[in-house]
């Protein structure tokens, strides 16, 4: 008979207190998991790694300190067994790939699915990689060349004018996160950058702007 596999230890790296906590009970329900230690900030993740030496390590990208990017480095650089998985708000791209090129393991968003973090963090200590739908659509348009660069879209993506339309008929965030099964929050992410980047401050404008630009009808 097989031994049963141990559970799968994982360290919590993130600045917000009440994150921590609610993730580290979410966890604790699983039995396949053991949360070893939590951590405030990079340095006190990349200590916390070297004392409890954990199987995978959730971690937020921006913290004070010293930031994940460089905290999963450390880490790497004294234990290379060790998986990290980016557990952070989807701040731009840049991270993404920062994350990904420095050999992280994932890329997920906090808005998840509960079932979604663990069935990544089984994953990553699989020696699989993974990324959020939203994320992952983000990366395809980058690889693929599909994000907007002419003057004509003011740098919005494809994704970022794919939300502008369905808003300007009048979807509600709930509506557009369902047609596009995306998470609310990426919705009201989207819709942040689209109001930046044209240069508007409500859906009012942003109706206007794309029925100028023909994105859609009057």
């Amino acid at each position: 008979m097989a031994a049963k596999r141990a559970a799968v230890r994982v360290l919590i790296a993130d600045d917000n207190a009440l994150f921590r906590l609610g993730l580290t009970r979410l966890l604790k329900d699983d039995r396949r998991l053991e949360v070893v230690a939590d951590a405030s900030d990079g340095q006190e993740a990349v200590e916390m790694a070297a004392l409890h030496r954990p199987d995978v390590i959730l971690m937020d990208a921006q913290m004070p300190n010293m930031d994940g990017f460089e905290a999963m480095q450390r880490v790497s650089a004294e234990q290379p067994e060790v998986k990290v998985l980016f557990l952070s708000s989807f701040e731009n791209e840049g991270d993404v790939l920062n994350a990904m090129r420095r050999g992280a393991g994932g890329y997920v968003l906090k808005d998840s699915l509960p079932a979604a973090i663990i069935s990544s963090i089984l994953a990553v200590d699989a020696g699989g990689r993974v990324l959020s739908e939203a994320v992952a659509d983000r990366v395809i348009e980058i690889a693929s060349g599909a994000r907007a660069t002419d003057n004509g879209a003011d740098g919005m993506t494809a994704r970022e004018i794919e939300v502008l339309k369905l808003m300007s008929t009048g979807l509600a965030n709930k509506q557009i996160a369902y047609r596009l099964k995306i998470s609310e929050k990426t919705v009201r992410n989207h819709i942040s950058h689209i109001y930046e980047k044209i240069g508007v401050m409500d859906r009012a404008q942003a109706a206007l702007y794309a029925v100028r630009k023909g994105y859609i009808q009057p």
